[in-house]
């Protein structure tokens, strides 16, 4: 049976900003407040559009929804409404600090009172947090300060967690990895697949595509095919992910120098291809449309990116026994790892951060795939019709804007 399709609400801002400098354009879209305040990160590529803007920021008041329990007690974070910012602009651009700084000037009321961002696709945190401060910002989350017991203490927390290293990778760059991977691990579980060697491929080995890259490998699956823009980097006996993960640029470009005498180079789109049980899209969105999605041979098809995979080839994907983890649950852990620490419901240790995104994730993700079980529908599906629940008690609590 087919479910007609629903038009979602109009958001509640939705504006877009021409630079007078370049030309280049950006866009800012509020989709929904909760207690005055949204959250979503800022992206910069070359072609971002509106409507682009539009469903990441409604992505983002689900992945909201989504860490919200209403039974759960003594927690401290309560979820915000959903954001997103883009520019349409080429990181690499020589212009594109300048771009950067002036649209953060632009939105500079907005930052203020109702927006909290930070880094996305093809922006860096540091990146982020120094654009912001030359736009004469406090900080880019300063607006949910107001929503906090004790600002300072709050604020020493997070720059502590911060500053956190692991193996040479910030903190802040792992959690969202550790998230994906967790996600992909009890979605294996479900389906009673030993880790080793259970065989991945990841599309971008930038911050989240070399987290997760990372944390699979060392859960014991076979990291078998990476890609960035320059190709995919295959070996069938697996990668080396901790040297490849060394000789990334800022952009998760991999230095061909070091790779090894097995690793084979191969075509932009051949990780699509390759004979895995999970592969992450963790680069762009639209990556996996109607024509390419009939390459794909995984077992699960794991959404580390926003928006990686167009609708209309999910469902071409469920026909052919293809399940899709959808981004809204996989890389939801990001977000709520900022919160987690800001609010003080975790400390800015790597192991807390890591074991309470774990068993978040997992948790999650096994209410949406019991609910797709229940309701015979694709996880995405089971995953707004938890959304459709909560959304409601959010609103009565804690005052919902529409």
């Amino acid at each position: 049976m087919t479910t007609p399709a629903v038009s979602p609400p109009a958001p509640l801002i939705s504006l877009t900003w021409t630079d007078h400098v370049t030309g280049h354009r950006g866009h800012l879209v509020v989709d929904r407040l909760v207690r005055g305040v949204s959250s979503g990160g800022l992206r910069m590529r070359a072609g971002c559009t509106l409507e682009e803007v539009a469903g990441l920021a409604r992505g983002m008041t689900m992945k909201e929804a989504l860490h919200f329990d209403a039974d759960r007690t003594g927690a401290r974070y309560v979820p915000l409404g959903g954001a997103k910012g883009g520019i349409d602009c080429d990181p690499r651009d020589p212009a594109a600090y300048g771009v950067l700084v002036r649209y953060l000037r632009a939105v500079r009321p907005y930052v203020e009172t109702i927006w909290t961002t930070g880094e996305d696709l093809g922006l860096s945190q540091d990146l982020v947090d120094r654009a912001a401060a030359e736009a004469g910002l406090v900080s880019s989350i300063e607006a949910v300060y107001p929503l906090l017991d004790d600002e300072a203490a709050a604020r020493r927390r997070l720059a502590d967690a911060f500053a956190v290293e692991v193996d040479g990778i910030g903190l802040d760059e792992l959690v969202g990895g550790c998230g994906v991977a967790e996600s992909a691990l009890a979605a294996l579980d479900r389906d009673g697949v030993a880790y080793d060697g259970a065989r991945v491929a990841v599309q971008g080995l930038g911050t989240m595509g070399g987290a997760t890259a990372r944390f699979l490998s060392r859960a014991g699956l076979r990291v078998v095919a990476v890609a960035d823009v320059k190709g995919t980097i295959a070996n069938p006996a697996g990668l080396d992910i901790e040297s490849l993960l060394s000789a990334r640029d800022t952009h998760g470009t991999v230095d061909r120098g070091a790779l090894r005498g097995a690793d084979r180079e191969l075509p932009a789109g051949a990780w699509l291809e390759q004979d895995v049980e999970v592969l992450v899209p963790a680069a762009v969105s639209y990556a996996i449309d109607t024509g390419n999605q009939a390459r794909i041979r995984a077992r699960w098809v794991v959404e580390a990116a926003n928006m990686p995979v167009l609708p209309e080839a999910e469902a071409l994907l469920a026909d052919r026994g293809i399940t899709v983890l959808p981004d809204v649950v996989v890389n939801s852990g990001t977000n709520a790892w900022w919160w987690w620490t800001l609010f003080g419901d975790i400390g800015a240790g790597a192991d807390e951060a890591f074991a309470h995104t774990r068993s978040s994730m997992r948790a999650l993700v096994e209410l949406v795939m019991s609910r797709a079980a229940e309701d015979g529908c694709t996880p995405r599906a089971a995953a707004h019709a938890v959304v459709a629940d909560r959304l409601p008690v959010m609103a009565e609590r804690f005052g919902w804007y529409r």
